[in-house]
């Protein structure tokens, strides 16, 4: 018997197996590569951004001189304390955190507080960017004994715990750590259309309060900063579909920004007109209606000097000192002379905006005031204030938590502004001609 194999068969087979480890180690690149190439990837990507801490929880147990809040987080946290005087408050500085609580967890009524009370009120929110804040009201002077984060049952919780003091040691202690509390920085605002083609006018809508700064509350928990930024927005949609201006907002964020940084913000936007949005209380439930307010030295009544007092307050809500008044313009004759021009063309926008709201058909029996309003100082700007209505009128309410309303309110707003703007260039065309026309001109045209 011949067991010699057929020529060629060695080889054949030996071609076979390495064909199918070919192919084997094929498969197994072809699977690898794209694994390889996804870490690499992965490793090169930023990782996705950390959820901020979150304080989930909180309390307020106060005794005779004594006080403690409690706030559960979600993770420690390295707060910073420190006092500001006049009002007396405590303020504790953090970094982002998101307060899922209920503002009104920090407002007690007033028949539920007790007359030993250290703390009257609290409040919370974004102070800036990647800062957070807590203002704690006080009734009269109290020191920090305590404010740090700690760990109980495997649950964090940041601590803060006051005694009463007295004025003098509260204003040294204040003194003494005013250096490591630095004014807040501003939310960033909405940047700026570039120039258009034609010069298109600006204007700049400025949403009243944000962040820790929440502004008025409805009796149900209606805040302020949020409706206001929601009519805001869809003033700024009616404007831009137009296409005829161009529209800014001072913040387009639940941040807190200062009311200096406002002003500022409109004169870097180039704004030809300043529209602040509010919407206040008021001890009377009965007041109702929309209410327009220029700025003056001296208030138009009683209740447009609460009302500026009140809103000129915002700092000091967030736990800030409000700067001074810049003196280096005062006294400068172009100042003046700007100042009143300004304040002449904020008037004319008053009387249109109010003309325009009689088609919404809720203004206040008095809807033209003025008053000292800050945010409406700027010497070369036109501004306005637009009181929406009142949270504390049952009304006025229904209508600023409507949909439909704002969307007819903000019409009537955009129609007024662009009505302003209309009757300013017919204005300053009229100068050009007659200017023109003057013997001087005249006697200047060629033959």
């Amino acid at each position: 018997m011949d067991d010699r194999r057929p020529t060629g068969a060695g080889p054949s087979r030996a071609h076979g197996r390495f064909a199918r480890a070919a192919l084997a180690f094929g498969l197994v690149l072809a699977v690898a590569q794209p694994v390889a190439q996804a870490v690499a990837q992965a490793a090169t990507e930023p990782a996705p951004p950390a959820e901020p801490v979150a304080a989930v929880a909180a309390r307020i147990e106060q005794q005779k001189d004594r006080a403690r809040l409690v706030f559960e987080t979600t993770a420690e946290v390295r707060p910073a304390a420190f006092p500001v005087a006049d009002p007396y408050r405590i303020v504790v500085d953090l970094p982002e955190t998101a307060f899922r609580l209920d503002p009104e967890i920090g407002r007690p009524p007033k028949e539920k507080r007790g007359a030993d009370d250290l703390v009257t009120s609290f409040r919370f929110g974004q102070l800036a960017p990647g800062r957070s804040r807590i203002v704690i009201d006080l009734a009269r002077p109290a020191k920090i004994m305590r404010a740090e984060s700690e760990t109980t049952l495997d649950k964090p919780r940041l601590v803060v715990e006051l005694a009463a003091s007295d004025a003098t040691s509260f204003a040294a202690e204040a003194a003494r750590l005013a250096p490591a509390a630095p004014r807040a920085a501003a939310a960033e605002p909405a940047p700026a259309p570039a120039p258009a083609q034609g010069g298109k006018p600006m204007l700049v809508i400025d949403p009243g309060h944000g962040g820790v700064d929440v502004g008025a509350a409805g009796p149900h928990g209606e805040q302020e900063k949020t409706i206001v930024l929601e009519f805001a927005r869809a003033l700024q949609a009616k404007i831009e579909t137009q296409g005829r201006l161009r529209v800014a907002l001072t913040r387009n964020e639940d941040a807190f920004m200062a009311l200096d940084e406002r002003v500022r913000v409109a004169r870097q936007a180039g704004a030809e007109l300043f529209l602040s949005i509010h919407a206040d209380t008021l001890g009377e439930a009965s007041v109702e209606g929309a209410t327009v307010y220029t700025v003056s030295a001296r208030a138009s009544d009683a209740e447009a000097a609460k009302i500026a007092e009140k809103e000129n307050f915002a700092d000091r809500a967030a736990g800030l000192e409000p700067k001074s008044e810049d003196a280096g313009e005062v006294g400068d004759i172009l100042y003046d002379l700007t100042r009143r021009e300004t304040r002449a063309y904020s008037r004319v926008f008053a009387r249109t905006l109010i003309a325009y709201w009689r088609t919404v058909g809720h203004l206040n029996k008095n809807p033209s005031r003025s008053a000292g309003f800050v945010v409406l100082k700027a010497f070369d700007i036109p501004s306005v204030l637009l009181e929406l209505g009142y949270l504390s009128s049952a009304r006025d309410l229904s209508r600023l938590v409507s949909p439909e309303w704002r969307e007819r309110a903000a019409e009537a707003t955009a129609q007024a502004i662009e009505r302003y703007f209309d009757e300013r260039q017919e204005q300053a065309r009229e100068q050009q001609a007659q200017a023109g026309a003057t013997p001087q001109a005249m006697a200047a045209r060629p033959q």
